[in-house]
């Protein structure tokens, strides 16, 4: 009697066993890091919109390859000690595929050796050069251009197609800001123009009539501030329309966030100031946007407020396309293990997305191309998209 119970409980866990493939395939576990709420909560709250967007698309479609994606987003509020708690949460209880994030550079600092040490897949959105080492990360690709690309599209456009060279860099007193005004400066030098003046200010200065009235009286013929700090740009460009200095501003595409409007003393305040943008989310000629950037806005409008798009789309276009990312390389590996995951990307050499067309190498995990940044009109913002900086 014993014996046919056994026979019988057998029976009917093989039969579970057999039909669960049929049923559920395990589902794709992806690791969601971004500072939902805080100081740099902005960039964060858009591209979450697009990995969402991303995620539901593709599970209304059945998943990939059959599984469903499991999204474990966590709110590091731009906090690396809490980005760090998180990507351990992630790695070692949520035991997820992949990792996007974290959304800034700081806390990807304190984040990536984490993850690379867990062995699980990385895509990285942060801008800075030290995040990505295919030799110390080899499974950290990155999907944002680095620091160093709008960098050198801004110098070159304030060089060689304004013919100013007279520069005055202006970085604000954060590691980022630090950082990019050093590479800023290095980077002109290279190009054989010194800085006629350098300075780094608190990006809560109130005022920074000094600071321009400095530059001016060092020859400047052109403004490169490098701060994300939208308050601070704004306070800058202020300075210069009410001193009447007719001076071109070129730099970091912060220059032109839908926040700065609301911030000027005069709207006319904006004008001759040109920031490093994308391709993706540039008018042509025509003054039509990229097709496909185009299709994301419309289908999205109705998770937007159904109205005109207030912020920089191109943050939602990225969150989108690191889940388009992750969809690519589980299709071409035939699964999640992560050697297969680092085999397909770093042999992807055109990925096309809608913020970009990516690729990768086995030297090189810097997915973002040079042509796919192009110099924006700051004051050109609608429908979350710009107009190209005359050429």
């Amino acid at each position: 009697m014993k014996f046919r119970t056994l026979l019988a409980t057998c029976a009917i866990a093989m039969l579970g066993l057999a039909a669960l493939p049929a049923t559920a395939a395990d589902p794709i576990r992806i690791g969601w890091l971004s500072s939902l709420t805080g100081a740099l909560s902005s960039a964060a709250i858009a591209e979450n919109q697009g990995v969402q967007f991303a995620v539901e698309e593709i599970n209304q479609a059945g998943g990939i390859n059959g599984r469903k994606i499991e999204l474990f987003t966590y709110d590091t509020q731009g906090d690396p000690t809490k980005a760090v708690n998180f990507a351990q949460r992630l790695a070692f209880v949520d035991k997820v595929h992949f990792v996007i994030g974290p959304v800034n550079s700081g806390e990807s600092l304190a984040t990536v050796p984490i993850v690379a040490k867990a062995g699980i897949p990385n895509l990285i959105i942060g801008t800075i050069d030290e995040l990505v080492d295919p030799k110390k990360y080899p499974r950290a690709f990155r999907a944002i251009n680095t620091n160093r690309q709008w960098i050198a599209a801004a110098n070159d456009y304030a060089l060689k197609t304004l013919k100013h060279s007279k520069v005055a860099v202006i970085g604000d007193t954060s590691g980022y800001g630090t950082s990019s005004a050093k590479t800023a400066a290095e980077l002109l030098e290279k190009a054989g123009v010194k800085p006629v003046f350098s300075t780094l200010v608190d990006p809560n200065k109130t005022d920074l009539t000094d600071e321009l009235a400095k530059a001016k009286a060092a020859g400047a013929d052109v403004l490169m501030p490098w701060s994300a700090a939208t308050g601070l740009l704004a306070r800058l460009l202020n300075a210069r329309g009410d001193m009447g200095w007719k001076v071109p501003v070129v730099g970091h595409p912060a220059l032109m966030a839908p926040a700065i409007r609301k911030l000027l003393n005069k709207p006319e305040y904006w004008t001759e100031a040109y920031a490093a943008g994308y391709v993706s989310m540039t008018a042509g000629s025509d003054g039509k946007l990229p097709i496909a950037t185009k299709a994301l806005i419309e289908r999205m409008r109705s998770k937007l407020g159904g109205n005109e798009v207030d912020f920089m789309f191109w943050w939602v276009a990225l969150g989108y396309d690191t889940v388009r990312i992750v969809e690519h390389a589980v299709k071409k590996a035939g699964g999640t293990e992560p050697a297969a995951i680092q085999k397909v990307l770093e042999t992807t050499p055109e990925l096309r997305g809608v913020y970009a067309t990516y690729g990768w190498t086995a030297e090189d995990r810097n997915g973002f191309p040079d042509v796919g940044i192009i110099m924006n009109l700051a004051d050109s913002f609608k429908d979350g998209t710009y107009k190209p900086a005359q050429r």
